[in-house]
């Protein structure tokens, strides 16, 4: 009987999705909450055939110079900017990723946030837990309104165009920057503008492209100073596309209303990072896909995408297909 493929799955993963895997490979799983130092990553690659990574592992050259034998690289994620796909095509090492399956889940996750700043929604659990309520007054906590409002969302994408859908619901108007697909565009009535029209004339601007050199930091100091004072913004992209220092400033200072985040720069963010204590700033880790459904899903697609890589055929969702070229 011929030898299982060796594995390396970076972090526990749903049962089903690890089943599948489990049938067919010889498994190792790190056990740990907390992800493997770049050291005892590359400790337990030495000789698998695949590997599952994770968003928080860094799949560089250093990393493929350890695991002469690897096939395939397989990220539990929509996202790859933690994988040096360069490096990867230029060993012929085929990379998928998840996407579709987490669409849904984020964009939930996107409104969420949006209303949760609109209304001020953690800060008037705090006004309570702080034993502020005495009363009801006119100026009390006062919001922004959604319905009607403008929706400007930078990646009109699968998230972004699932954005926009849910924003139809409140009758927002739509505006996006980036995105070419204009079937999205056309279903939900979005207009194509320049970054600056964007900003200038959104209430709520969401982020929802990827982090590539050109969008490191398209929110930086001079967009937030082209948004309107009353503006929200919203982040479930990557924490990286944002200048956090420039958008602890504009809040600080009132140049913008409200930001609400499900990334960050850095990630995780520190307990005593100032943007965490900021009233006017909601941040959550990281919890854009965190719904059962939606993590079995992932591991499914991942599942699927090791387990064709080690067959030697084509990944259902490869981000490089040049390598079968």
């Amino acid at each position: 009987m011929s030898q299982k493929p060796k594995v390396f799955i970076s972090r526990t993963i749903p049962d089903e999705p690890l089943a599948r895997i489990q049938a067919a490979c010889e498994v190792t799983m790190w056990p740990h909450e907390m992800p493997p130092s770049p050291d005892e990553l590359r400790a337990h690659v030495t000789d698998v055939d695949g590997i599952v990574s994770m968003l928080t592992e860094r799949i560089d050259s250093d990393f493929l110079a350890a695991a002469p034998n690897l096939k395939v690289i397989s990220n539990y994620a929509v996202g790859y900017d933690n994988v040096d796909v360069s490096a990867a095509t230029a060993k012929g090492l085929p990379v998928g990723n998840t996407p579709g399956v987490l669409t849904e889940a984020t964009a939930d996750q996107a409104f969420a946030l949006l209303l949760a700043a609109a209304r001020r929604l953690v800060e008037g659990v705090e006004y309570i837990r702080n034993d502020e309520w005495q009363t009801w007054y006119p100026l009390q906590l006062l919001g922004s309104t959604v319905s009607g409002a403008t929706l400007g969302i930078i990646g009109l994408g699968r998230i972004g165009h699932a954005m926009a859908q849910r924003a139809r619901g409140f009758g927002m108007r739509i505006l996006y920057y980036g995105g070419s697909n204009q079937a999205f565009a056309d279903e939900v009535g979005a207009t194509k503008v320049s970054l600056e029209t964007l900003l200038q004339e959104s209430d709520f601007v969401s982020l929802h492209c990827p982090l590539t050199p050109a969008t490191r930091h398209i929110i930086d100091a001079v967009a937030l100073t082209q948004m309107k004072s009353s503006a929200i913004l919203v982040n479930t992209a990557r924490g990286g596309v944002v200048d956090s220092n420039a958008l602890l400033h504009a809040l600080q200072t009132n140049q913008i209303r409200y930001a609400a985040l499900d990334v960050t720069d850095p990630e995780p963010i520190a307990a005593d990072h100032p943007l965490v204590h900021l009233p006017n700033c909601i941040v959550v880790p990281h919890l854009g896909s965190a719904t059962w459904e939606t993590r079995i899903n992932m591991g499914l697609l991942a599942a699927e995408n090791l387990l064709a890589g080690l067959r030697g055929e084509p990944l259902p969702n490869c981000v490089n297909p040049e390598v079968y070229g």
